[in-house]
């Protein structure tokens, strides 16, 4: 399946909170068993990112790891500065998107935990592939912050329903504004660009279905447990459905509030469609500091809203080698080949490596952090 079909794996957290026997605990001590799976992960998604470069560096002969570093130190660095803090911002968004949610839903909802819901959703989502582990970080450290399992899984659908909604909405802005950019795509760029137009489209309704629908999350639920405890392979049957019957009312109560609410779903969706705008300026800003001119920036911006839509429903860890694929081929010609190489290159950097990266060690100084407080939490309780 597509990039963002897997990432309603979110629901998985919900089966992990059934079928724990101590709750959260039960959760942690999952993610402690993936810990292994997800460093391999990791190590994966680092030899494809320097496979990628590589392979673009060798697929321009004009150009050595040495001739990238001489044009970002040459290019005019408020540009490349203003493109950093555009990615930084990319990452701070989400954090408010989140917060914009939670709000009305009396749940914590601090600036610094929702940039840890943020920063791990970016980071497990950068690193596992089809963005498998992102929505499962994020609802892990929801839960381990009090939020319900229900609660968690309603507020991260409504977020991905949105974020997914402003891909498509710049998508078409893009080409309003310019119609020409998605014609000077190549045909394979074309085919992976409208795939993903309708691919996103139809990923968002079923959002929303799911958000009126539990249903069509906890029905399927509800006969694997019974089916499996039937065969014996799982035990406590009754305890299982009344903890997801709990999860459920959880879930059908916060999905009421926010679905019902327009200020609610407007907020959620203009926070995510600031967190998406910010994040392509990049390529622009970097454009701009390689001395680009000023009368093509727009068109290098409508670009990379296409090329977003085009890379984000294939299933590779960050869109990697897709992305690049696409921006090579839709900036080549506003840019020329060589220029497009290396705006391509820097932009990868700062809005997906950089990124990934700090998104990483926000998340593991988090995660100590949250752990602590909990101990302390349950010293408190104890005493």
């Amino acid at each position: 399946m597509g990039f963002y079909v897997c990432r309603c794996c979110v629901v998985c957290l919900v089966w992990q909170r059934i079928c724990s026997n101590e709750g959260c605990k039960g959760i942690l001590e999952s993610c402690n068993k993936k810990r292994k799976k997800n460093m391999l992960w990791a190590l994966f998604s680092t030899v494809l990112a320097i496979l990628t470069v590589r392979c673009i560096l060798k697929q321009n002969k004009d150009m050595s790891l040495g001739d990238l570093v001489e044009v970002i130190r040459s290019a005019k660095a408020t540009y490349l500065l203003l493109g950093a803090l555009a990615s930084a911002l990319f990452v701070w968004f989400e954090s408010i998107a989140l917060q914009a949610i939670l709000r009305h839903t009396k749940c914590p909802h601090g600036g610094l935990q929702t940039l840890l819901y943020s920063a791990s959703d970016i980071y497990f989502s950068g690193i596992t592939p089809s963005a498998t582990g992102g929505q499962p970080a994020s609802a892990f450290f929801m839960m381990r912050n009090g939020i319900s399992g229900g609660m968690a899984t309603a507020v991260l659908i409504l977020n991905l329903m949105m974020y997914t909604f402003s891909i498509v909405f710049l998508g078409i802005v893009s080409i309003l504004l310019k119609p020409h950019a998605f014609l000077e795509f190549g045909i394979a760029s074309k085919i992976l660009i409208g795939i993903g137009f309708v691919g996103l489209t139809l990923l968002s309704v079923i959002f929303f279905i799911l958000l009126k629908k539990e249903d069509l999350i906890f029905r399927p639920l509800s006969a694997l447990i019974t089916f499996l405890c039937n065969k014996r392979i799982l035990k406590g049957k009754e305890h299982k459905l009344k903890r997801m019957a709990k999860i459920r009312e959880d879930y059908a109560r916060c999905s009421a509030l926010i679905s019902g609410r327009k200020r609610i779903l407007f907020g959620a969706f203009f926070w995510n469609l600031v967190q998406r705008a910010c994040q392509m300026t990049v390529p622009m800003l970097v454009y701009a500091a390689l001395g680009g001119q000023a009368g093509k920036m727009l068109m290098v911006y409508a670009k990379q809203c296409l090329v977003t839509i085009g890379y984000n429903f294939i299933p590779v860890p960050g869109g990697m080698g897709v992305a690049d694929y696409l921006m090579i081929d839709g900036f080549s010609s506003i840019m020329g080949e060589q220029l497009a190489f290396s705006v391509e290159l820097i932009s990868r950097g700062l809005m997906f490596y950089i990124c990934v990266a700090a998104s990483g060690v926000l998340t593991l100084v988090g995660y100590v952090w949250s752990g602590q407080r909990q101990k302390k939490q349950l010293v408190k309780s104890s005493s």
